[in-house]
């Protein structure tokens, strides 16, 4: 049995101003990857529903685009809770992102052209945290879309807790101290392999010990911060890009070595091409490429706006 708890009756709403253009929907999609994933929840209507932290109460954010500069989010939670719910839908969702520059840039890509322009509104989602990062990412290490958010789906549900709001049922995902205290065989039987879960425990006690945070990630140029997560055991160059672009918005960090990369290339440029040199073509906004090749399989997918799934 799920433990499921109900959210607060308090609620404020608050508008947060856009550097536009920005599209929720394309943003939402690029965060959660599929309608499967029980955490960040797209509903039939087109809002953002999340349960914010991990503590007793929960903190339940929903989110509209009303206009195209602005979007309205609902706190649900107490007094106190608001201005850092807010705070965390901005980092989410970019909100403040200007990526104008890769924009023009792509705009200059025959292939990249249409996609961009298609796409235009997207911004570069973050995780909330730095585990959260960590552990996505792990799961994501070279497996499928689909079982990748398989394993996230079984593991959000095996250690989080399960929101009532609004008729929806939302997922809260659990944070270090949940995994860390998880039977191995918990941990194992939501599809994680053996490595991997060891991975995700050498991560998550750095993180609790305070031997790794983001702060001191933040404090550093990407190459060192990169340099600073491989230190730990289980995390190549991939593993640390992606949590750099994911977890810290950093754009100027791409994940090579990646076959998924190389197959969305060349489903977009309908060719094989040298990811090098598009590469440096995007310069310093690399990493927004990693988004849109993401979009651009997920719109092949029917991916892009669906509902999501939400918990039974």
């Amino acid at each position: 049995m799920i433990p499921s708890v109900q959210a607060a009756s308090f609620a404020a709403t608050s508008e947060i101003e856009l550097v536009t253009p920005y599209r929720l929907d394309l943003t939402v999609s690029a965060l959660r990857r599929m309608a499967t994933n029980p955490v960040d929840v797209l509903t039939e209507d087109g809002r953002y529903l999340r349960a914010l932290g991990t503590h007793d109460e929960p903190v339940i954010v929903s989110v509209s685009q009303p206009r195209a500069d602005a979007l309205t989010v609902s706190v649900s939670g107490k007094p106190g809770d608001i201005e850092p719910a807010l705070k965390s839908v901005i980092r989410i969702l970019g909100t403040g992102c200007d990526v104008s520059d890769f924009q023009r840039r792509a705009r200059g890509i025959s292939w990249l052209a249409p996609l961009a322009q298609r796409m235009s509104g997207l911004k570069p989602p973050r995780y909330p945290d730095l585990f959260e990062a960590c552990a996505n990412t792990i799961a994501f290490q070279q497996v499928s879309l689909h079982a990748a958010s398989a394993i996230m789906r079984r593991l959000v549900l095996s250690l989080g807790t399960v929101v009532e709001f609004d008729g929806v049922r939302l997922s809260r995902f659990p944070g270090v101290e949940s995994y860390l205290g998880a039977d191995d065989a918990v941990i194992r039987s939501a599809g994680l392999s053996a490595g991997k879960a060891a991975t995700l425990r050498r991560i998550g006690e750095a993180i609790a010990t305070g031997a790794i945070s983001e702060a001191m990630l933040e404090n550093l140029p990407s190459a060192d911060a990169a340099l600073l997560l491989r230190r730990i055991k289980g995390i190549g160059p991939w593993t640390a890009a992606v949590i750099l672009l994911r977890g810290l918005g950093r754009l100027d960090v791409f994940p090579g070595n990646d076959s998924s990369v190389a197959a969305n290339l060349q489903l977009v440029a309908g060719e094989r091409l040298d990811a090098g040199s598009v590469l440096e073509k995007m310069g310093p906004q690399r990493g927004m490429l990693y988004f849109y090749l993401l979009l651009a399989r997920l719109e092949a997918r029917g991916e892009i706006g669906r509902a999501s799934e939400v918990v039974a």
